[in-house]
């Protein structure tokens, strides 16, 4: 496979018959997960995703073939007639986004300390500096900011609710790992909580073990979802969920003075079950708890998002850069 390089024109048709060259500026957009990644061509004026494909992980087993993976998902998604500007991708931590590094050896394990920026651009036969790496949460709500549930909100926090928890926190557009109110890195899967940690009262094995405890079945979460209608255990597995969740963003989220609060992941597809025992536990505290909705499109949006933001800043710096020394 040979280098991705798009830039073919589209014709348009202006008053009077004269037809211009034009071209759709695009960036891809990748979100890589424990066991999924996922690859998105976005639109640069409005961050509309256009076309969409994913693969397991299953069977990558050396970092050769991750880069394979990444490469064929990119011609997957990207079509003729776009000017192609380079790449974000949303990944786990612990990363080291700058040098496009992984420093994670509890999970995709052939990464680990493998220079993927540099991989990556060769592989498309690109400048390295066309590749950007943030965060997988940070992503997610990002795209909410731009496009989503979190639009127009200056202060703003997000939880992946699934088999762990994500979170990020945002000010003016910009995650940030530390200030005021924000847990160390920004991360609350680990603090320890009511005797656990988050994480062991927030994700999908605390919804599978409290129903397997009421009713000695071990369901999956959406099958527990879906029993809800008519199985009084079920309901009540997801109301004490929803206490949790209230509990830990009252007490852990909310010292960062949020606006609101996206709830994304998995589990969030049934938050009409845990929402209303949420809310209470949040009521007067001056933010909102809102749903995610661009749900697996959120980090695709928000790594394409980043991908502009930090683009249109570094022309901005080599311009001014370029002025004083003038």
């Amino acid at each position: 496979m040979g280098p991705i390089v798009f830039s073919r024109m589209r014709w348009s048709h202006m008053r009077g018959g004269e037809k211009v060259k034009t071209t759709m500026d695009c960036v891809l957009s990748f979100d890589v997960g424990g066991s999924h990644v996922a690859a998105g061509l976005c639109r640069m004026s409005d961050l509309e995703v256009l076309h969409v494909a994913g693969a397991p992980l299953l069977g990558i087993d050396s970092f050769e073939r991750f880069v394979d993976m990444l490469h064929r998902l990119a011609e997957q998604v990207t079509v003729e007639d776009v000017n192609l500007s380079g790449a974000a991708l949303a990944v786990p931590f612990p990363f080291d986004t700058e040098a496009g590094v992984s420093l994670m050896q509890h999970k995709l394990k052939p990464l680990y300390g493998r220079n993927l920026r540099t991989a990556l651009a060769a592989k498309f036969g690109w400048s390295p500096l066309q590749l950007r790496f943030l965060n997988d949460a940070c992503a997610y709500v990002l795209g909410e900011l731009a496009t989503g549930s979190l639009k127009g909100t200056r202060r703003a926090a997000g939880l992946t609710l699934g088999t762990g928890i994500g979170s990020a926190f945002t000010v003016n557009g910009a995650c940030v790992v530390s200030g005021e109110g924000v847990p160390p890195e920004g991360e609350v899967w680990n603090l320890p909580y009511a005797n656990a940690t988050v994480e062991d009262l927030i994700s999908t094995r605390a919804i599978r073990a409290a129903y397997r405890t009421l009713t000695g079945r071990d369901m999956e979460v959406a099958d527990i979802a879906s029993a809800a209608p008519y199985d009084p255990d079920a309901r009540a597995v997801f109301a004490e969920f929803g206490m949790h969740l209230g509990q830990v963003l009252r007490d852990i989220v909310a010292p960062f003075r949020p606006e609101r609060v996206v709830l994304g992941g998995g589990i969030a597809h049934a938050a009409e079950l845990f929402l209303p025992a949420a809310e209470p536990e949040i009521a007067g505290l001056g933010f909102q708890a809102v749903i995610s909705t661009l749900f697996d499109r959120a980090p695709l949006v928000g790594a394409a998002h980043y991908w502009r933001e930090e683009t249109a800043a570094n022309v901005q710096e080599q311009s001014r850069t370029a002025s004083a020394g003038r």
